[in-house]
Formats: C-alpha cells, structure tokens, sequence
C-alpha cells in the first residue's frame, strides 16, 4: 500500500513512514499547492490538506495537523503552534516564545489530527492522538523537533523530554504515533 502525506516536511515524512510499516510513503509533490491554514481545529486544518492532496493527484492522501497546547494559554499556541512566533518563525523562535510565555511545570498536551481521504472510494476518515506533559525549565535533547526539547511526557519519568528520547519510545508515546497507530489499526481491521 501506498500512501500521499500531504506535507514536505521531511521530518513528518521520514517519522510517518516508520510509523506506519509496510505503507510507503510518498512527500507531496512540488506542483501541488494545499492552500492557506486558516481554520480553527487541527481537525479542519488536516482535512482541509488532504482533500487538496487527494484532489490534485488522484491518490489515497493522509495528512495531520499537529501542535502544543498550553493550559496557562488557554490552549495556545495550538492550531498557529508552527506560526506562534509569526510567519516564517523558526522552530527556535516559537519554542523560546512558548518558554517566556508559559510557566516551567505547567501542562502542555500534543494533539495531533490525521486526515485520510482516497478519492477513488470517496472514504475519508479522522483519526487523533495526544500526548499530555509539562513545560520544562529549559530545552534538553538533540532528538525531534518543534517544542521537543521542552516537553517532558508524562508517560516518561525522571524529567526526560521528548527530544531525549529514542525515536522507538518517542513513536510509543507521542501523539503522532498514537495517530498514526490508530490510522494503522482502521487500514488493516478493513
């Protein structure tokens, strides 16, 4: 099987093709353009890119829509998580936005929105994942990306962030594994 993931963000591809075993998958192409991320839920936001995928060529498209939300933000960054710091802001730049805004210990959760549309069988599927933690005091790791070095997940002790981790427990309990898991499970039980 074969799958379109509607992004090419090679971090996400490279992350979603060892989440998904015995599924390749494919970046998007470069003519296909999936428009403006201006709805309100991570939900929208992933329907939104893989219809556009799914539109443009013809193929079983998956996308996501992911992003930290902080309880002393109200939710914030949330659905603008890769725009917290403004447009074209570095993953440095959000991520030391989020350290100034957010008090250290406080709880964050990763949510992640995976979309699926095949435009053959007209099936279109959504599929979530989370990941709860806190904010810690300072960045830590080499590993992932995004708000990583500062995310301590509860479902690992001794104060280890996610950017600490092996991609194998990462993919365990990050709430793009999780996504992807349950994308797995739907594609397989059909």
């Amino acid at each position: 099987m074969r799958l379109l993931l509607a992004t090419r963000n090679e971090h996400k591809r490279r992350e979603f093709a060892r989440l998904l075993p015995g599924i390749e998958v494919d970046s998007l192409p470069d003519d296909v353009e999936l428009g403006p991320e201006d709805g309100d839920s991570f939900e929208e936001h992933a329907l939104q890119k893989a219809r556009a995928a799914a539109l443009a060529t013809g193929r079983a498209s998956i996308a996501d829509d992911s992003g930290i939300c902080a309880a002393a933000l109200g939710g914030a960054p949330g659905v603008r998580s890769a725009r917290y710091a403004g447009e074209g802001a570095s993953d440095q730049e959000n991520l030391e936005k989020l350290l100034r805004e957010a008090p250290a210990g406080s709880a964050l959760e990763y949510v992640c929105a995976l979309a699926y549309v095949d435009p053959v069988s007209g099936v279109e599927r959504m599929l979530e994942g989370r990941c709860s933690g806190r904010l810690a005091e300072r960045p830590r790791g080499e590993r992932g990306f995004g708000y990583d070095p500062a995310f301590l997940p509860d479902d690992e002790s001794g104060g280890v962030t996610m950017a600490q981790l092996s991609d194998e427990r990462k993919d365990e309990i990050s709430h793009r594994g999780r996504a992807a898991r349950a994308l797995l499970d739907w594609l397989t039980a059909g």
